[in-house]
């Protein structure tokens, strides 16, 4: 039989029965995008000389730091529990 899984507001729906996302999770996801998205400016602005994209490499590089410490924080509190 094969398992229904809904996701709604961050929750997973498996059988009827709710099961929390660890935030971590969706962190990591949005952490990957933003990092996949940076790669992309960064090697714009090195490979073409693309200013645009260098700045919005080094703009992303500043949200990048931001969410990187938000993943710290959360991952020592998880593992200090």
């Amino acid at each position: 039989m094969k398992k229904i899984r809904y996701l709604l507001f961050g929750y997973q729906i498996v059988h009827g029965k709710t099961i929390e996302n660890p935030p971590e999770k969706e962190l990591v996801e949005e952490i990957q995008t933003m990092m996949e998205e940076f790669m992309k400016n960064a090697n714009a602005q090195v490979e073409n000389g693309n200013k645009a994209a260098g700045t919005r490499a080094r703009k992303g590089s500043l949200d990048l730091e931001k969410k990187l410490k938000e993943f710290r924080k959360i991952s020592l509190e998880h593992t200090r529990k």
